[in-house]
């Protein structure tokens, strides 16, 4: 059942919407699906309105809320929503794939929770039905310098993660993806696959919600303070505006986990000290889609990545229903709100893309969508070379309970599920 926590003191479910106390400057009581109340205080961590609020309805914050709201000891788990609906960020406007795990180095967040996250995110849409496919994934060389470069993402999986790869044939590639080409090798990732990430949402929100747990939507935090002697020893109150009206309330929480995506450093930003502050980058990502049937592929294909880039290169993917779209690019802008695609970089896709697609119709590609990934550097996205930026996942020092995730990009979709049981260990132990 869905459930609406406005910030006018209304909780919301599809069948009905009963209002109590309300209130336009806090929250003071919340009607139960039992009709009873549950009262609002505010004197310690453990009379908290809320055992957990997460900070932010993207993937990753549904994943951990339905998470945390599954532990006996947590009765009450909120997740804060600033748009009308969840996921409409970059948890929406991404390539859809499950990713292997094979990028991101020796010892780091990413390569960890990839490789658990895949696992479990293949078992979550298996047992719940999110349509998903194991596509696989070719990543192709064209020179001898990429070809180095497969031979260490080779080396990497086989020696180090335990991640499946493997070589293609000349001779099988031309059997199974004639048009694709590659002159110097290919590399495949036999695990790699394509989710529907709305549909993923839904499953997530629909798990948080049978438990009791509740999601408020337009409701954009606007000032956190810490509680108690410690800082968050007592709690953590949070300002909430509700975006419709304008009107803005009070809660309590005794937990707060900051997975705002675009918005995580504006969060940080809100509690630290301004020395401690952080800044924001935006790598905008165009993607444009191809509604011709020739050439036809079936699998995904990407260029050897290229160290210090802020992406894995404009790729080409494939929807659920095998439609084909290439990218993301990556556009340095300014404002997460630039989403509209630049048409002006379709000639630099077509480049990229004939390298590996020779007989592209370029007529055909037409702008499709655009998406945002937030970074805090301009760095590059896979382990070798310069400028490579983990995941941020941490208690941060000097406070109690608050789980702090920045720069979360990809893989950030298919590491979700294990993101969240590692802000559950953070928390819990």
């Amino acid at each position: 059942m869905s459930l609406i926590l406005t910030q006018r003191g209304r909780l919301a479910t599809a069948a009905t919407a009963t209002l109590r106390n309300a209130a336009t400057s806090s929250l003071t009581s919340i009607t139960r699906t039992d009709g009873s109340f549950r009262p609002f205080s505010h004197t310690s961590a453990s009379n908290a309105d809320f055992t957990h609020a997460v900070i932010g309805g993207g993937v990753v914050g549904l994943a951990i809320a339905q998470q945390l709201s599954r532990r006996s000891s947590s009765p009450s788990t909120l997740l804060l929503e600033r748009h009308p609906a969840v996921g409409t960020e970059t948890s929406s406007r991404n390539s859809e794939v499950i990713h292997a795990g094979i990028y991101y180095g020796a010892g780091t967040l990413k390569t960890e929770l990839c490789i658990r996250g895949k696992n479990l995110l293949y078992e979550l849409c298996e047992k719940h039905s999110v349509p998903h496919k194991r596509v696989g994934k070719w990543i192709v060389a064209q020179n001898q310098a990429q070809r180095e470069a497969l031979q260490r993402i080779h080396d990497f999986c086989v020696n180090e993660i335990n991640v499946p790869v493997r070589w293609v044939s000349r001779e099988e590639a031309q059997r199974r993806e004639p048009a694709v080409r590659a002159e110097a090798g290919i590399l495949e990732s036999p695990t790699t696959g394509i989710v529907d990430s709305h549909s993923l949402m839904v499953c997530l929100q629909g798990r948080l919600e049978e438990v009791g747990g509740m999601v408020a939507l337009a409701s954009a935090v606007t000032a956190i303070r810490p509680l108690g002697k410690t800082p968050g020893s007592e709690g953590w109150e949070l300002t909430v505006r509700d975006t419709t009206t304008g009107e803005c309330s009070t809660i309590t929480a005794q937990t707060i986990i900051n997975s705002a995506g675009l918005g995580a450093v504006d969060i940080h930003n809100m509690i630290v000290p301004a020395h401690q502050h952080k800044q924001m980058f935006y790598a905008k990502g165009n993607y444009f889609s191809y509604p011709a049937s020739i050439p036809k592929v079936s699998t995904l294909i990407y260029p050897a990545p290229e160290p210090g880039a802020g992406g894995l290169g404009t790729h080409l993917t494939l929807d659920l229903a095998g439609r084909i779209k290439f990218g993301p690019d990556v556009e340095w802008v300014d404002s997460p709100q630039d989403l509209a695609v630049n048409s002006a970089r379709l000639p630099e896709a077509i480049e990229a893309v004939k390298k590996y697609l020779p007989d592209l119709d370029e007529t055909q590609l037409q702008p499709d969508y655009a998406g945002i990934r937030p970074k805090l550097g301009k760095a590059g996205a896979v382990a070798q070379g310069k400028g490579f930026v983990d995941f941020v996942i941490r208690k941060e020092e000097g406070y109690e309970g608050w789980v702090n995730l920045l720069n979360i990009e990809s893989p950030g979709l298919t590491s979700s599920l294990a993101i969240a049981e590692k802000v559950e260990g953070l928390l819990y132990g």
